[in-house]
């Protein structure tokens, strides 16, 4: 594990499973539609419950740079974040909405009254997004949500195993140091 002190945040960067984090809230990289189906989403539904697709899915479609709160079902967190990084299911994604879905899933969340916060490698499964870029760009929307006087106080990206992890890392460092 890697932290960083990011003006009034910690920054964590850990290999581990983000569907038995122990924080306020985690984040699905969703796609427009809140289908969840495989990568993440799939895994956080499989953990949780079908009630979370279908809270989501209520609420659909959501554009990308916007964020939405439904419940936990059996997770350990309290809520889900459901940011869009792309608009139709196995679709691609880029620097740009990624960005969006990042800043929009902090603002979400403190809205929702989290103090901490997991994210995945964020487009970097189906969406094709390299992770080294995904870490550098996801952390560039973390130093900007501290600038900009954010309320959360832990902020961690979790990689399921460690090539993720390293890459995360990198990008991560590209902005920090």
């Amino acid at each position: 594990m890697r932290e960083f002190a990011i003006l009034n945040l910690w920054l964590k960067v850990y290999v581990g499973d983000i569907t038995e984090d122990e924080v306020d809230a985690i984040v699905v990289p969703a796609n427009s539609l809140m289908i969840m189906g495989g990568g993440v989403a799939g895994a956080v539904k499989k953990a949780g419950g079908q009630q979370i697709e279908d809270e989501a899915r209520s609420k659909a479609p959501v554009s990308v740079g916007s964020a939405i709160v439904t419940s936990s079902g059996r997770l350990r967190c309290r809520f889900v974040v459901h940011a869009p990084t792309m608009e139709r299911p196995a679709g691609e994604t880029d620097e740009r909405k990624v960005y969006a879905a990042t800043l929009a899933a902090l603002r979400a969340a403190e809205a929702a009254g989290a103090k901490s916060i997991s994210f995945p490698g964020m487009g970097t499964g189906v969406g094709g997004l390299n992770p080294e870029v995904a870490g550098r760009v996801m952390c560039k929307a973390v130093l900007d949500y501290a600038s900009s006087g954010g309320k959360l106080e832990v902020v961690n990206f979790v990689a399921f195993n460690r090539e993720l992890y390293e890459c995360l890392l990198r990008g991560v460092e590209k902005v920090v140091a």
